[in-house]
């Protein structure tokens, strides 16, 4: 130390600055401001130290020793006109940046958040933690943006700063990968690593803006709290299901199992002597024809009258449907609205126009062999497609090996061939026997 006497004042003037902050620090302050042109700036290896005068950043120094002359301050020169040589005191901020990579910078959501699970319905409380990795690399935007008056800047504070950002992001990166995935919050961490690197590309442009790089992120746990009972629900489910996978039974036989149980049990029905010798023998092992047999009506009888209490037939093309459901789906008739339509059991014939019966193979007036339909039972030509009255598809043979195909069916299953092929003009999808498109009129190449 040196001290330099002006006026009736003392100044003690700085000979060597050298950084004494901790590991962790990305920013630290030198003590003392009173620094003089002969004074020695030492700069450790992945270090910056920057001067600053008055509030405003001049010169940066890399790493070495630097004496603090008028050829390597020349912005401070400019600004305090500091004589060339000599040696003359002046009042600088010294700062050091540490610009070396920490990449243990923990993370984690402060409150549980509430997020809707796509698969199952359900809401659930998550957490997240993990860590993530920065590097300075703008040490002039750095101190401006972020350090500011502060003497000290470290991991802990950069936590603090954005907090709020990485966990907004997490929110909305989490939610977003659920709803877009198609997943459940149960299996959310067989993604972590997807997870990780979207949400590195949603915070990295942030922290840009600060003279920081962001070198890595990563989610290392997402958990549903144990004691949310959503969850366990969800988990009970669950496990139920597969359950019954491994036993090989579904949930509606499970049901039924269990009202035929609780007929055994009803004393009062004529069923519960059957059901409960059946049902305390174990069907199957031992219980006998009759036995077997007279299980299987109850059961019969059980699911058709539940069938018959949600269900309905459709008045045209005879299609059984459930009973709040306005339009048929086999035919689109409208079973609320459209005027009833008159059932009996007498055709014509389509070539002829006489009145045949509904189990009548041949014409009685002109012999023709009647094709019916299979839906409603209407004469329909040879090669018709579809019933002229309920609009059902016509099963087609397949041209290459005569197999019966479904109406749909794109490729025959016995041999492959090929059943339908595009438009060249309009691309409408036409079957492989058309000739011309039923689109546009184009007549299709290879016929």
């Amino acid at each position: 130390m040196k001290f330099v006497v002006k006026g009736e004042s003392k100044m003690a003037l700085v000979e060597v600055i050298k950084y004494n902050g901790g590991h962790d620090v990305f920013a630290w302050k030198y003590p003392s401001e009173e620094i003089g042109t002969w004074t020695q700036l030492i700069v450790n290896e992945s270090q910056e130290a920057v001067l600053v005068k008055g509030g405003k950043v001049l010169d940066v120094f890399g790493s070495g020793r630097h004496t603090l002359d008028t050829a390597n301050i020349p912005l401070l020169n400019n600004i305090i006109n500091l004589p060339f040589g000599g040696r003359s005191p002046f009042t600088a901020e010294v700062w050091y940046v540490n610009k070396a990579y920490n990449l243990d910078i923990k993370w984690g959501t402060p409150s549980p958040i509430q997020i809707q699970d796509p698969k199952y319905g359900i809401f659930a409380s998550i957490r997240s933690n993990g860590i993530f990795g920065i590097q300075i690399v703008n040490s002039k935007m750095f101190l401006i943006k972020l350090v500011a008056t502060m003497s000290s800047f470290d991991s802990s504070t950069i936590k603090n700063y954005f907090r709020g950002l990485y966990t907004t992001k997490v929110k909305d990166s989490i939610s977003a990968y659920l709803v877009h995935k198609q997943i459940s919050v149960l299996e959310i961490n067989a993604y972590i690593d997807e997870l990780s690197q979207h949400m590195k590309t949603k915070i990295q442009p942030i922290l840009e803006e600060y003279g920081i790089e962001l070198v890595s992120f990563y989610v290392n746990e997402i958990s549903v709290p144990e004691d949310d009972t959503s969850v366990l629900k969800l988990k009970d489910a669950l496990s139920k299901r597969a359950e019954m996978d491994i036993i090989g039974y579904n949930y509606q036989q499970e049901r039924s199992f269990d009202t035929l149980e609780g007929a055994a049990k009803n004393s009062g029905s004529t069923a519960a002597p059957l059901m409960g010798g059946g049902l305390g023998l174990g069907m199957g092992l031992g219980m006998g024809k009759g036995v077997g047999n007279g299980f299987g009506n109850m059961a019969q009888e059980i699911n058709i009258s539940n069938t018959n209490a949600t269900q309905k037939e459709c008045s045209n093309c005879n299609k059984s449907m459930p009973k709040s459901q306005r339009f048929c789906g086999n035919c689109g008739f409208d079973t609320e609205n459209s005027p009833a339509i008159e059932k009996n059991d007498k055709f014509l014939c389509v070539e002829c126009g006489s009145i045949i019966g509904k189990d009548t193979k041949f014409c009685p007036e002109c012999g023709n062999k009647i094709n019916p339909c299979p839906n409603c039972g209407t004469d329909l030509k040879e090669n018709a497609k579809v019933c002229s009255k309920c609009g059902y598809e016509m099963p087609q043979n397949c041209p290459s090996c005569n197999f019966v195909l479904s109406p749909k069916a794109k490729f025959c299953p016995e041999c492959g061939q090929v059943l339908v092929k595009s438009c060249p003009k309009c691309n409408a999808v036409t079957q492989s026997n058309q000739k011309f498109c039923l689109e546009c009129g184009e007549k299709l190449q290879g016929e």
